[in-house]
């Protein structure tokens, strides 16, 4: 059987993508996970601590699930193609659900919410380690540079599947593939600015 604390966060999470932020409550959210009122309050004695753990789980089980498929790449023989493909399975088996729209909505959260803004700056750094992770197998030139980048083509990729009702995860590949041609072409020679 599960342990109440990470009932209590799948609840959270759940609810939060079923039905936004305003539906955390105490009592629905002790409801949702079959605990007692006391037993949430003494795990999560504030809303911002289980908002704050219920962002940074989700982000740790993600991360421990793509981490599985860099492995993956690393058989690859730095082919970015079949590393193309193999990211946008991984984007497949995390690219719906509640929690998927949880995760999206407890980061605007943190945009006004200080308590939950460095969990948020922390969950974004460990996506752009684990990108640059990807892009270090694939030998792509300065990966640190161009890790947020990828990052931020995922949230906005993951947005826009939200939004439309997608469950493919098509075109994620082709859009991982035009990046990784990017990282690999020589940058511009840099013109003088005039005086």
């Amino acid at each position: 059987m599960t342990a109440p604390r990470d009932r209590i966060l799948a609840a959270t999470l759940r609810l939060i993508g079923e039905q936004g932020l305003g539906a955390v409550t105490n009592r629905a959210v002790a409801k949702a996970a079959g605990v007692s009122l006391g037993s949430l309050t003494y795990h999560f004695p504030s809303q911002q601590d289980l908002l704050r753990e219920s962002l940074q789980t989700y982000v740790d089980t993600e991360i421990e699930r793509i981490r599985a498929r860099v492995l993956t790449l690393r058989d690859t023989a730095h082919d970015p193609e079949r590393a193309a493909d193999e990211v946008e399975k991984a984007v497949l088996d995390f690219a719906t659900g509640p929690e998927q729209i949880a995760n999206l909505e407890l980061h605007l959260h943190a945009t006004r919410d200080p308590e939950v803004r460095e969990t948020s700056t922390r969950s974004i750094a460990a996506y752009d380690r684990l990108a640059e992770a990807v892009l270090t197998a694939l030998d792509v030139p300065d990966p640190a540079r161009h890790a947020p980048a990828i990052v931020a083509l995922f949230y906005g990729l993951a947005l826009r599947r939200l939004a439309t009702g997608d469950t493919t995860a098509e075109g994620t590949a082709e859009a991982f593939r035009t990046l990784l041609r990017g990282t690999f072409a020589p940058a511009p020679p840099r013109t003088p600015p005039t005086a």
